[in-house]
């Protein structure tokens, strides 16, 4: 199987890309074999052409009149999205929602995991452990990292907070931050960000369902 073109994927594919994993796995558990892109397409809420037109960005992974395979597009969509190997992930942190996420079982359903979470200083939750994850103060992050090597944050503090905070973590050697805090971050070329705004989804939706 051709591995991916030398091209720049759209990032409205990209962010497909755990639903094809997502939906190949559910069909591998169901002993499917083949799935053809009208069922690929269904199962997720997209039409066929949008299937095939994201999967031809990574070559030839199906054929005319065949289909899909799903086992080997299962394993292609796991080592794309590197969920063949563990992936450490850190926390920032544990008011309400940092709280959900530590209590989320993200390795029940990929290998991702939180190995540990931090909070303010004078934070009552530093020192502590939940969910067997230990809480430590913001300012021990990249001596607590330099033994966890983690590259992945996860980042709910206030607004007010989110940039010097995301400094730290680059600081400390983080290359990929999944924010919750509604700013935009100005940080170094190389350090990816994914902006979580349950506020503006929230909007998004009931503009459609007035809409509608």
């Amino acid at each position: 199987m051709k591995k991916e073109k030398n091209t720049t994927i759209p990032r409205a594919t990209a962010k497909r890309l755990s639903l094809y994993y997502r939906i190949f796995k559910r069909f591998h558990a169901g002993n499917i074999e083949k799935a053809s892109s009208k069922e690929i397409a269904e199962a997720i809420g997209i039409d066929a052409a949008t299937v095939r037109r994201d999967f031809s960005y990574f070559g030839e992974l199906g054929r005319r009149g065949f289909g899909y395979d799903v086992k080997k597009l299962m394993d292609f969509f796991a080592e794309i999205l590197n969920d063949n190997s563990i992936t450490n992930v850190m926390l920032i942190g544990v008011g309400n929602m940092g709280r959900a996420l530590l209590h989320y079982r993200f390795h029940e359903r990929n290998k991702m995991r939180i190995v540990m979470a931090f909070e303010a200083d004078d934070h009552p939750a530093v020192g502590t452990i939940d969910e067997n994850i230990p809480i430590y103060g913001i300012s021990d992050i990249q001596e607590k990292n330099a033994e966890a090597k983690a590259q992945t944050a996860i980042l709910t503090v206030p607004s007010n907070k989110a940039q010097e905070v995301a400094d730290l973590l680059v600081k400390a050697g983080i290359k990929g931050i999944l924010s919750f805090s509604p700013v935009n971050l100005s940080l170094p070329k190389d350090v990816v960000v994914q902006y979580v705004d349950l506020t503006s989804e929230l909007q998004t939706l009931l503009y459609f369902m007035r809409k509608g």
